[in-house]
């Protein structure tokens, strides 16, 4: 076993956690699903407990002056609790990724070769302020075979301990072993030393903003999986349905400004005759608009757009405006501004999406569609860790099979080379 000595905060929830990784990995279907029923009825059936412990967190972050964007992913209720529970649910109905033949021939010599789907073993997630990502993470580490060892924020410790508690509670009870889920101390140095847990840590994944996702990308020893900002765009197309592209941008934007698949630029071709009216709608919602020149004279109220507007993640109800000349200059915008998460084009003509699908570098690429489609939950894989702007191993919503490696396994008959 792998020395703990250097890692006093840590080193015992990993130790559990290494231990309960080879028991996970081993359990049957059936018994992980069943684990997942009763810790999504436990969630339920503790709610009160559950929201008493957020409000408290909910009340120091604005004592402490938080955004309300921020306290907004921080904040739980009674709907929430029951769409946490039900997000495990959910998994419970999707297939277990575990022992899944990715691909198997028979050799030339009679070795059978199979490639199968396991476990990655201990998973670290390092994540800030949302909850439900405290479910959602125990939750898909859980099917997919995996320990977890849960690094929240500081403003959301007394709400995921609360969460932990019930969680771990009712999963040990339907026979899970002690260890598969753990919560580390919310302070700086836990995160140090979690990322330095070579040997009992398998893999890391930051989910939160940029100086998280940096410092981890840049300090780990453990392999990563990068989850990146949303700086995403909606490109209109001068072939665009005037009001096909107003739904999309209004909900790209509006639905939920605290999200990372939240639209930040909406980019318009300059011969879209309905850009005063796209604006005016905006406006009507109550974003503010940053825009370039072109984007001024279109509608009153327009602020002056800098650099600053198009590197900008706001996750508030503010949105930057370029009007651009055709689809290849919407492409370089894209290009050099984008994080590479999500880009949505809304257009009537083929051969504008198929040069605009082609042309962008993303993990998701929305046609005719809302950026807030790019979800686990909305894909059909049920909860999700994150979305992964890298392009190794995983890249977009990281569900069930993006928490599993590969084994080859290859069976003869007394062969010798």
């Amino acid at each position: 076993m792998s020395d703990v000595s250097g890692l006093p905060l840590i080193g015992a929830a990993a130790l559990r956690a290494k231990a309960a990784s080879r028991v996970l990995r081993t359990l049957p279907t059936d018994t992980k699903d069943a684990a997942l029923a009763a810790m999504a009825e436990a969630l339920v059936d503790r709610t009160d407990e559950i929201l008493a412990a957020n409000a408290a967190d909910v009340a120091a972050a604005r004592a402490d002056g938080t955004p309300e964007a921020i306290v907004d992913r921080l904040r739980l209720d009674a709907g929430r609790v029951v769409g946490v529970a039900d997000a495990l649910r959910q998994l419970v109905a999707l297939p277990d990724p575990v022992g899944d033949v990715v691909r198997g021939s028979r050799l030339p010599n009679g070795l059978e070769l199979k490639q199968v789907r396991v476990p990655l073993g201990v998973v670290g997630i390092v994540y800030e302020a949302r909850p439900n990502v405290t479910v959602d993470a125990a939750g898909l580490c859980l099917k997919s075979g995996n320990a977890a060892l849960l690094r929240g924020s500081a403003s959301a410790f007394g709400t995921n301990t609360a969460l932990l508690a019930v969680l771990a509670e009712a999963g040990e009870k339907a026979g899970l072993p002690a260890g598969f889920v753990e919560l580390l101390p919310a302070d700086r140095a836990s995160v140090g030393e979690l990322l330095n847990a070579r040997g009992l840590v398998d893999v890391v994944i930051p989910r939160g903003g940029a100086s998280l996702i940096q410092r981890v990308v840049r300090e780990s020893r453990v392999p990563v999986i990068e989850t990146g900002e949303g700086n995403c765009h909606v490109y209109v197309d001068a072939s665009a349905d005037p009001e096909i592209a107003e739904a999309v941008v209004l909900n790209s934007k509006t639905h939920r400004v605290s999200v990372c698949n939240s639209a930040e630029t909406l980019l318009v071709h300059r011969d879209v005759p309905f850009l005063p009216r796209l604006l005016a709608a905006l406006a009507g919602a109550g974003v503010t608009l940053h825009g370039d020149d072109a984007a001024r004279a279109a509608h009153d109220g327009v602020q002056p757009a800098t650099d600053e507007d198009w590197a900008t993640e706001y996750l508030s109800m503010d949105m930057a405006v370029r009007i651009v000349d055709d689809l290849p200059q919407a492409l370089d915008h894209i290009a050099r501004w984008s994080t590479g998460h999500t880009e949505a084009i809304v257009a009537d003509s083929a051969r504008a999406v198929a040069e605009f699908t082609a042309g962008v570098d993303a993990a998701a690429v929305l046609v005719n569609a809302s950026t807030r489609f790019t979800d686990g939950g909305e894909f059909g894989f049920g909860a999700e860790i994150g979305i992964s702007t890298q392009k190794l191993h995983a890249r977009g919503p990281l569900g069930l099979p993006e928490l599993t490696t590969t084994t080859y396994v290859v069976t003869g008959s007394g062969h010798t080379r």
